[in-house]
């Protein structure tokens, strides 16, 4: 009963995660192709480096530092938010949350394996990716619903009205 009760914010919990995910995998190229195409790249093969010569606990301090000047930038789109400057406010705390997201994932690319060599990071890690796949078998069957019910396949009532409003409009573009 209370598992029943639970599935709807199971699920949206996973489609937050996933969304999470989505923009680390997304957004890694695209800081990739950002640091080939500034200085960065100079600066990456450097951090690498350092990062190589480091402990294991420093790197993580190294992973964990350059998430540290974000906040205040999620504080001011709160700030924001709280003195009703919607636009300038969404836009702030979707910066910070692309430029965070972003930034880990630059950062963990160079220390990604160092961090992994401490075994409860490494624990964590694996955790959360059990808890990504997790997330994809929970939400891939309902993006599939919601496929077909967009391309009109499959059967019950919403399919066969799509598929309904889909002739009309097929209809109605063929008379002009």
């Amino acid at each position: 009963m209370l598992r029943r009760l639970l599935q709807p914010v199971w699920v949206l919990l996973a489609i937050v995660f996933l969304i999470e995910a989505w923009l680390w995998d997304h957004l890694e190229p695209i800081v990739a192709r950002v640091v080939a195409a500034i200085p960065l790249a100079r600066f990456k093969q450097w951090l690498t480096e350092r990062v190589d010569s480091l402990s294991p606990a420093m790197t993580l301090i190294v992973f964990a530092v350059p998430i540290i000047p974000l906040f205040p930038l999620k504080l001011v789109g709160l700030w924001l938010l709280t003195h009703e400057y919607w636009t300038s406010a969404v836009f702030t705390i979707i910066f910070a949350k692309l430029a965070g997201v972003g930034v880990t994932a630059f950062v963990f690319d160079v220390t990604r394996d160092k961090l992994l060599e401490m075994p409860w990071f490494e624990r964590i890690y694996d955790f959360v990716m059990k808890v990504r796949a997790k997330a994809h078998l929970l939400v891939d069957p309902i993006k599939r619903r919601i496929r077909e019910l967009i391309a009109g396949n499959g059967e019950g009532w919403s399919a066969r009205t799509l598929r309904l409003i889909q002739r009309f409009r097929k209809s109605v573009h063929q008379a002009r």
